[in-house]
């Protein structure tokens, strides 16, 4: 298959490294001579063009992307609401339900002259690039999620800054714990992964840190607090993943996204 334009697509909740990506995918490219356009908010400018004055699609070059390396977001926006595998539509009584409307955005990438996607994102948005590719599209699959929880990736990007913001967070309240002889809980995010707590956890000595891998007793976490008591500690930092699960118990949600999928945390 001779590649000739393809277009960028960033889905899902915003990391660091996006726009470097976007650049990077531009550049790289242009040296091969293919065209490149972003699709705007995930894949609605394929989906729902007509809200765009200027159209779904937006035309990349040299000078569209210079001096986006450092700048957070996306050029192109992003979307963790309207997913194309259960977009969601109002019936005749006026009901929301979620259809699969990926066979549209399929046809409509064909229909604009795209030889291949290249979808920046991460696990929801490599599930939306499978279906895709599926449906005959050409995919290449760029990991982004802070929470580095995509199998077979050793690291996502976006992930290392936050666990640099995340330690910072730590850092600092450590001498406000000490000062005032506290026990102070500090949550973090990661879905169903532990990771951003693990490493933040570690690089911020916190005292106990609970993953979702690892189902917690909280007897056996008490514990650990008196025993640094005991020895004259009187101060613990408690790192937890919203996803962190009692021995034999569920993990706390605290309602459901835009998108349909659990909240964690609370």
């Amino acid at each position: 298959m001779t590649i000739m334009k393809i277009g960028i697509s960033t889905g899902g909740g915003d990391a660091p490294g996006l726009n470097a990506v976007i650049r990077a995918v531009v550049i790289a490219s242009l040296k091969r001579g293919w065209q490149c356009v972003g699709i705007r908010d995930g894949y609605s400018g394929l989906l729902t063009p007509e809200k765009y004055k200027d159209g779904g699609l937006i035309s990349l070059n040299r000078e569209s992307v210079r001096g986006i390396t450092h700048l957070g977001g996306t050029i192109l926006g992003t979307n963790n609401r309207d997913n194309p595998m259960r977009f969601p539509t109002i019936d005749s009584e006026g009901r929301i339900t979620r259809v699969d409307r990926t066979d549209e955005v399929a046809a409509n990438a064909v229909e604009r002259g795209l030889d291949a996607i290249v979808a920046i994102g991460g696990d929801g948005s490599m599930a939306i690039a499978h279906a895709l590719c599926n449906k005959g599209l050409s995919i290449v699959g760029v990991p982004k999620t802070i929470d580095n929880d995509l199998d077979g990736t050793v690291v996502t990007f976006g992930f290392n800054s936050a666990v640099s913001f995340a330690t910072q967070c730590i850092d600092r309240l450590h001498s406000t714990t000490e000062a005032h002889k506290r026990v102070m809980v500090v949550e973090v995010m990661g879905r169903y992964a532990g990771w951003i707590a693990l490493h933040s956890g570690l690089s911020g000595t916190a005292d106990v840190i609970l993953i979702p891998e690892i189902p917690y007793d909280i007897n056996e976490a008490a514990r650990k607090i008196l025993d640094r008591d005991r020895i004259g500690r009187h101060f613990s930092i408690v790192v937890v993943a919203e996803g962190a699960a009692p021995r034999g118990g569920v993990h706390m949600t605290i309602g459901n996204s835009a998108g349909g999928r659990e909240r964690l945390g609370g």
